[in-house]
């Protein structure tokens, strides 16, 4: 793996066009959550202790190749400046024939950051033209954005072709982490999947299951398991069609000895902003859902995680966004992040409900990894090769 830790590769005063993604969320103008903007900088201070020229691109939203006034990041580069106390020269203009004139007077260790590459709208149909003319801004490239890397957009596959091109430090780290989970798995593993839909998550689940111990499914999938199964889970969200993916998950189970586990008990309410009841699975009424897991289906996944050496974790297990139905993902994470940091456990945390819980509740330092990309790491999991992390082992 090329990666920018190489000890012969000499960068001062090299232009190094440094693709993330600091895609966050922001409301009226404000951020709302940092993460994906922390988790760059090992690399940005990596790059300036080298005396790089470090020109960033990244975008947020999805402009669909068209300038947006909300979706600049502006914003951004000042509160990447506030974070790593220095400077960033933010350039606001779409990237023409000006743009490497203005770019080679920025002094060595210096960084600037170009407007949203996706008000290009060459970046998402990965133009070959655009793709030139964006390596020709730099030396060299490195790519920090795994969850940008299942694209194949012109900053992230396109761009590859034309310029050496590196893995920057997050994105190997992802790698390694993702690596340790399907490749390199200590036993017993453990996986907690939740979300609304199973049919998104079928893939995973027959990937996994060759090589996992457990799979505990909780919310909304672990409501269409128990319709399935022929319990009756009144108002609750469910897929109606999934009798097929069902009984492929149960035989592929038996096939791979894997144990398939869902709720025991759930927490029920009439409303989503209702109060909730705690039943076993088979007392639930026919105008009630299901919004959270029990207290017996949280001993149980407590008990499979203590007896588990590695630990992945992608999906809540109620409606947490309401206190009412926090209690579920709370103790998963309480039980998991305990295990973790008495050196008990290897846990991975990803995707976006997830890393939204693991930060309401302030464990984000509490797994051996948080991944926070969303599509990237669920089609790894699956199995895929991502076109930015193909590109960049085919840069040579």
């Amino acid at each position: 793996m090329k990666n920018i830790l190489n000890k012969n590769l000499d960068l001062k005063g090299k232009k190094v066009l440094l693709r993330v993604d600091i895609n966050v969320p922001m409301k009226n103008g404000a951020i709302t959550e940092t993460s994906r903007i922390e988790k760059i900088i090992p690399t940005i201070k990596l790059l300036l202790e080298k005396k790089a020229k470090i020109i960033i691109m990244s975008h947020i939203g999805r402009p669909k190749g068209k300038v947006v006034e909300g979706m600049s990041l502006k914003p951004i580069s000042e509160k990447l400046s506030i974070l790593l106390n220095k400077e960033i020269l933010f350039n606001k203009k779409l990237i023409d024939e000006n743009t490497i004139s203005e770019i080679n007077k920025i002094p060595n260790g210096s960084v600037m950051m170009l407007e949203n590459i996706r008000f290009h709208k060459e970046e998402e149909t990965n133009d070959k033209e655009f793709s030139k003319k964006i390596s020709s801004l730099g030396d060299i490239y490195v790519n920090d954005a795994f969850s940008c890397s299942h694209r194949s957009h012109a900053s992230v596959e396109g761009i590859t072709k034309h310029i050496p091109s590196y893995y920057g430090l997050q994105i190997t780290e992802e790698i390694n982490a993702l690596k340790k989970i399907t490749l390199e798995i200590e036993k017993p593993i453990s996986l907690i999947i939740g979300g609304s839909k199973i049919s998104t998550k079928i893939k995973i689940i027959n990937n996994l299951i060759k090589k996992f111990n457990n799979i505990i499914i909780v919310g909304g999938m672990a409501n269409t398991m128990l319709k399935h199964s022929g319990i009756r889970i009144g108002k609750s969200m469910c897929e109606h069609e999934c009798g097929p993916l069902i009984k492929e998950i149960i035989e592929n189970s038996k096939k791979y000895n894997c144990e398939i586990i869902t709720p025991k008990d759930v927490i029920v309410s009439k409303s989503l902003d209702g109060e909730g009841k705690e039943k076993n699975i088979n007392e639930i009424n026919e105008d009630e859902m299901i919004l959270d897991i029990g207290s017996k289906t949280i001993s149980s996944i407590e008990e499979k995680i203590n007896n588990s050496k590695t630990v992945l974790w992608n999906g809540p297990a109620g409606y947490f966004e309401n206190p009412n139905f926090q209690n579920g993902t709370k103790k998963i994470l309480e039980i998991i992040s305990q295990k973790t940091m008495n050196d008990k456990i290897f846990s991975v945390a990803g995707g976006g409900e997830t890393v939204a819980a693991i930060n309401k509740f302030k464990k984000f330092d509490s797994f051996t990894f948080v991944s926070t990309a969303g599509g990237a790491f669920l089609e790894y999991l699956e199995g895929k090769t991502l076109p930015g992390i193909k590109a960049l082992n085919q840069n040579v």
